[in-house]
């Protein structure tokens, strides 16, 4: 692995250079934007297989040798991409076996991008030639600063003959024996018990056992094409680092997997502003994917794509009010991101997204509205450099799993609606957001549990292997647990637990039966009087109502209605020097709010900023003890006052001294470093 750490934080765009060689006016128009705009690196190369190599074994690299130098001499670097996201029509068409299958055994034809077998030899030898050939001319050059592998990988779902068997072979690995295989995917049921690999098909929806394994496969089988393709890079060019951009966590990657097998993490992010949900709302799901991907190695991470201005396939896409483009760039620095980029640089002619936004539009180049929000982000970001150096440190963890989250999509539950892993796990994380207190986003498998005070694992449906007693660990040694309805009901194969859960010993609990409720059912969660943390009155409850016995636990809370009314719908554990709580009801934000902030106290988490944040306002603090710059956020329409207390501090944009109430515009925000 190659260590990453720039001395400035990065700002440019996806370039799409190729598309306007036949107009030389603009490429010269496209530098002077650049420097305008403060861009110190572009991201070049991007689907470019067909116009670097246009017949198979004839390259034509000189129109990238022209950009690489003029990047140079116009003082920016290039974040060069390996062209493996879409292949040429040569390829496709006298190579078919390229071409993935779909699940009812059709090839596709040559069309999209992204549609290719992850599996196929040919593929794999054909990006490795085009590669190492990139490898070979750029190694040297002066523009070359980092790799970007592919584009956006995703699970391909290819169900060719090569996928087929290459997944017999990783459940032969994985398994050793088809007695081994039949019991952990219980294949009695409905008589599907296997005889020979040769029947094992990844098609069948009712063998949940099978279906989490064929999307566990296809992840790592990306992860082993994405390896593959950067040999020639890490041979040919150790120094220079790599990353890939991830994306929301719902393309059937197991990212955690990934991550340690990439430089810097990078990702792509649009956030759906000015829709149907409050802003905040948004920002508070933006903010946890970007502490997601911070976290994925602990380490600041890039944002590689982002809207200037709009996106054409997400159905409704507003243009982003005024303040809203350097709000929502800040931000991912603020939870941080050591570079905000842009796709793309220039709107396309044509194609699929020829009215996507970008930093210059179809009309007008430097003197749009959206331009000159593009340059108010790169003159910001020159002066916070000293970011570069600095990561966001948390004593919260919220734990997000994905294979959990397959796991939860594909259980037919008596409730199977609605299940929402995701969207919880941002709901339990937006009160910590409120209060201005950093959060982590980590897996159940391999995080570091003793680094935090507090861990909350939402619907923790699915225990893989050893996850239960890294839990009972972390509280025996002093830590605060928090899990939910829903969790430790199966192992890591899907099947059931038969007579008590991993977990009864830690939750010193065990749940009877699970109601779930229609929209009209009325539950409610009561506050136990006296109970530790000082919470009073009536909340609702909504979804899932687990009904329990105690067997240590404590109530904290108690049900309202039905025949389990008055039975415990909250508990705490003593155990060890920690405690456990249980929330056995999803209950909606504010009684997620008032427990948090109890547990805020219980715990001694300390805020960014002492007093209360208006709503839709967060406080977010990048850096340690000795150095930390502290961003306020206002993600509302209206002018809001922050409260900083007694604490003075130098604004760093303006430079001047700022203490005790600090205004924030209509989406406007704040950069301060404590005075010295």
């Amino acid at each position: 692995m190659t260590t990453f750490q720039p001395t400035f934080l990065l700002h440019g765009a996806d370039y799409n250079y190729e598309q306007w060689l036949d107009y030389p006016e603009v490429l010269a128009e496209d530098f002077r934007l650049m420097r305008a705009a403060r861009c110190n690196v572009m991201s070049v190369g991007i689907f470019s297989w067909a116009m670097l190599e246009p017949t198979e074994g004839e390259y034509q690299f000189e129109w990238l040798d022209r950009l690489m130098d003029s990047l140079a001499e116009n003082g920016m670097r290039a974040i060069l991409a390996t062209p493996s996201g879409a292949k040429p029509a040569w390829l496709a068409h006298k190579y078919p076996e390229v071409r993935l299958v779909d699940e009812h055994g059709r090839r596709e034809p040559y069309r999209l991008r992204h549609n290719h077998c992850p599996t196929s030899p040919i593929y794999r030898a054909k990006v490795q030639q085009i590669n190492r050939r990139l490898a070979e001319r750029y190694r040297t050059h002066p523009a070359l600063f980092m790799w970007h592998a592919s584009n956006e990988y995703c699970n391909f779902g290819c169900r060719c003959d090569l996928c087929r068997d290459a997944f017999r072979a990783w459940l032969r690995q994985r398994y050793g024996s088809l007695d081994a295989l039949n019991h952990a995917w219980w294949t009695t049921f409905w008589s599907h018990r296997y005889s020979d690999w040769s029947q094992i098909e990844p098609v069948d929806p009712s063998c949940h056992g099978l279906m989490l394994d064929w999307l566990r496969f296809c992840s790592d089988q990306v992860l082993n094409f994405y390896r593959q393709e950067i040999g020639p890079l890490r041979e040919l060019t150790p120094d220079v680092p790599i990353t890939t951009n991830f994306m929301l966590p719902d393309v059937g990657l197991d990212y955690w997997q990934f991550a340690p097998h990439v430089d810097v993490i990078s990702w792509d992010s649009y956030p759906r502003w000015h829709g149907d949900q409050p802003d905040s709302a948004v920002a508070v799901k933006a903010a946890f994917m970007h502490d997601l991907h911070r976290s994925f190695k602990a380490r600041p991470f890039l944002l590689m794509e982002s809207t200037p201005s709009v996106t054409n396939w997400q159905g409704i896409s507003r243009p982003k009010r005024p303040g809203m483009h350097l709000l929502s760039s800040l931000q991912a620095v603020a939870h941080g991101a050591n570079g905000v980029q842009y796709f793309q640089w220039r709107q396309s002619r044509g194609g699929e997204e020829k009215f996507h936004g970008a930093v210059v539009g179809h009309i007008g180049g430097g003197e749009t509205r959206i331009f000159g929000e593009v340059a108010a982000v790169g003159d910001h970001l020159a002066q916070l450099n000293h970011l570069t150096t600095t990561c966001n440190q948390a004593a919260v963890a919220i734990i997000y799993d994905f294979q959990n989250e397959w796991a939860l999509k594909l259980a037919q539950l008596p409730r199977s609606v609605e299940k929402n892993y995701q969207e919880q796990c941002v709901a339990h994380y937006r009160p910590f957001w409120e209060m201005g207190i950093t959060a982590d986003v980590i897996d159940s498998v391999a995080a570091d549990l003793s680094a935090y005070r507090l861990v909350i694992a939402p619907m923790l449906y699915m225990l893989r292997e050893g996850v239960a007693a890294r839990l009972a660990e972390f509280v025996q040694n002093g830590g605060t647990l928090v899990l939910t309805y829903l969790s430790g009901l199966v192992n890591e194969s899907d099947l059931c637990f038969v007579g008590d859960s991993p977990l009864r010993p830690l939750l010193g609990l065990w749940v009877e039966e699970t109601d779930v409720l229609y929209a009209h059912n009325q539950q409610t969660l009561e506050a136990t009087p006296g109970n530790a943390l000082g919470l009073s009155g009536s909340y609702p409850a909504t979804h899932y109502a687990d009904v329990l016995h105690l067997d240590g636990a404590t109530a904290v809370a108690h049900y309202g209605h039905d025949y389990y009314a008055g039975q415990p719908a909250l508990t705490v554990h003593e155990a060890g020097n920690g405690r456990v709580y249980y929330l056995a009801a999803r209950t909606d934000h504010t009684f997620l709010t008032d427990f948090y902030g109890a547990l805020r106290q219980q715990v001694n988490l300390l805020r960014s900023v002492s007093a209360p944040l208006p709503e839709g306002v967060t406080a977010q603090v990048r850096g340690d003890g000795r150095e930390q710059t502290l961003f306020l956020l206002n993600f509302q329409p209206t002018p809001q006052t922050v409260d900083l207390g007694a604490v003075t501090y130098d604004d760093v944009v303006s430079g001047t001294a700022v203490s005790g109430t600090v205004e924030l515009p209509a989406y406007g925000l704040r950069i301060l470093r404590a005075g010295k």
